[in-house]
């Protein structure tokens, strides 16, 4: 069995966020959140009804690193949409706010 290092780690992003149609990187959980921002991604596609996946940065600092090197994006969380990176917690509330996050995940509100 292989090390795990930030090249294989970057792999297993790679798979995960293509895996899943809405998969976000976060701190915490949510049933237990862990950062403010992170609860808000995860508020957001809780009140549209979408599933979503989500990867707890801080049970595993290698995903934590290697998720910021895969997208060239400093900060966590990090939302994926059908395999395409979207941003963080402002940018996924503007897109809300816009309407368009709906049709990028093919939710309608509540």
């Amino acid at each position: 069995m292989s090390e795990r290092n930030l090249e294989t780690v970057q792999t297993e992003i790679d798979q995960a966020v293509k895996k899943d149609t809405v998969v976000a990187f976060v701190k915490g959980n949510p049933a237990m959140p862990m950062c403010g921002f992170s609860k808000g991604v995860m508020d957001v596609f809780q009140h549209l009804g979408v599933d979503f996946k989500t990867y707890d940065v801080l049970e595993d600092p290698l995903i934590r690193e290697g998720v910021k090197h895969y997208t060239q994006w400093p900060t966590i969380p990090q939302v994926f949409i059908k395999g395409e990176f979207v941003g963080g917690y402002d940018i996924v509330k503007d897109l809300y706010q816009k309407g368009e996050l709906q049709k990028m995940v093919g939710a309608s509100e509540k």
